[in-house]
């Protein structure tokens, strides 16, 4: 039996018993500690997506980890700069009204939440470390623009090695690497 503090259990409460169906787990709410049996897998996909949800993801976005393409990461900002006001950087992070953390979730096809001084992330396997480089740069200080350039560069990139067609900068169908 495994154990989490929970600092809000709200969202555990409204989807216990869709965890416990889809994780065939038991789960057990006392207070702010939330415990949960079963086989050790279980229990180890338990944990990944509980966690998830303490971070701030909602159930339905934490139970897509059970996808095995997909992952669900954190980063502490307090590891990737010396700031003492840490205030600004998930500013930097967050952008203005959001754009910044949106543009990021699309050019990475995840979803980001920034609670405290973590960043939590859910997104395919494929692309999750661009997403972390690109955060990583942001938290350091790069600009915008030349975190969302990498992550184009990234996805072009991607592209080709697929073999999908692109347009180049000159506006020119290319098919080739």
């Amino acid at each position: 039996m495994e154990s989490i503090i929970f600092s809000n259990t709200a969202e555990i409460k409204k989807a216990k018993t869709e965890l416990e169906r889809k994780l065939d787990i038991k789960i057990t709410i006392t207070g702010k500690r939330v415990s949960f049996e079963g086989s050790g897998l279980n229990e180890y996909e338990a944990s990944m997506i509980l966690d998830a949800i303490n971070l701030g993801f909602s159930a339905k976005k934490a139970l897509l980890l059970l996808d095995p393409e997909i992952q669900f990461r954190s980063l502490n900002i307090k590891e990737f700069t010396n700031r003492k006001i840490l205030k600004d950087v998930r500013a930097r992070v967050i952008g203005r009204e959001g754009k910044t953390k949106r543009t990021i979730e699309d050019l990475t096809d995840s979803t980001i939440i920034v609670k405290d001084n973590t960043i939590g992330i859910i997104g395919y396997a494929n692309t999750m470390e661009n997403t972390l480089t690109a955060l990583r740069n942001l938290i350091r200080g790069s600009k915008e623009a030349n975190v969302y350039r990498f992550l184009e560069e990234m996805n072009r990139f991607s592209r080709q090695l697929k073999g999908e067609e692109f347009i180049n900068k000159k506006g020119i169908k290319d098919k080739s690497i």
